[in-house]
This record gives C-alpha cells, structure tokens and sequence, in this order.
C-alpha cells in the first residue's frame, strides 16, 4: 500500500474539527479494508449461521444507511433517497459511501454542534449534532472491528 491517505485531527483541534477529523478517518479505513477485495470475496457471508446478511458489502452498504439516515434523514428531516441496490459491484458500494460521506460532510461544516435535528422516531427525543457525530464515530468504528474480523477471515489481510 502507497502512504496512508488517513490524517489524524490536528492535537489542538477544536471540536467540531476534532469529531469530524476522527469520523473521517474511520471513513477513509473503510476503503482501506476493501482493496483489493474482489466482488465474490467482498459477498462471501462468513456467519451464517448467527449473521447471515454479514458480508464486507453490506457493512459498506449499511454504513452508507447510517450516513444517509443519521445526517439526512434526522439531522435535516429530509426524505432520504434510496440507495443503490445492495448487489452493485464493491467499487460501486464504495463510491456510494464516499459521496455520502462528502454530503455528511458539508451538513456538518454548515450548522453548529448545538443544533438539534428537526426528525426522530416517535418517543425519541431529539438529539444534537454533537450526539450524532458521537454516535457514527461509535458506530462506524464498531463495523470497521467486523470489516477487520471479516477481511482476516476473508483473504488473511490484517491491518489498522
């Protein structure tokens, strides 16, 4: 692998800086898990017996729907898209997570941290934007623990 396209937040960051440094690089681990991963490898569904939706593509695939619902959906109220079909090619997957990762991105640079989200399920409070960008760092980085079990299984490929 050439240099590692990852960047740690800067130590004095603020923290709107400081949250969005260390999602990214959660996000950007995400591709690295996957190179060079074929299709058929990337579909391989290694639990089946206590997971068997669980594959390297759909955990690309569902971190694209935290992304999508957490900042889209409960952030701004907006009706949320559909997402390409689980049964595109990896590199399709990826690209898709990138771009919504871009849009997550620019909600996050344009409101304050403070800013409650405007749609939450009936009985939830609503949250701020802090809270979310606490939540999708957790959640992002507890899937990259499964990409890391599945990739070891998958082709031996270890790595942080």
């Amino acid at each position: 692998m050439d240099k590692d396209p990852r960047q740690r937040p800067e130590p004095a960051a603020d923290e709107k800086a400081m949250l969005s440094g260390w999602l990214d690089w959660q996000r950007q681990t995400v591709r690295l898990k996957c190179a060079d991963l074929s299709d058929a490898d990337a579909r391989r569904q290694l639990l089946p017996e206590t997971s068997p939706q669980m594959s390297i593509a759909w955990l690309v695939y569902h971190l694209t729907s935290v992304e999508l619902g957490w900042f889209v959906r409960s952030f701004l109220g907006e009706p949320t898209p559909s997402t390409p079909s689980l049964s595109e090619p990896l590199s399709v997957l990826l690209d898709t997570y990138d771009a919504q990762c871009e849009i997550s991105r620019q909600i996050v640079a344009d409101h304050d941290l403070d800013e409650l989200e405007r749609w939450a399920p009936e009985g939830l409070p609503l949250v701020s934007l802090r809270w979310i960008l606490g939540h999708v760092i957790e959640e992002t980085a507890r899937h990259l623990g499964h990409l890391d079990i599945l990739r070891e299984l998958t082709d031996g490929t270890r790595g942080y």
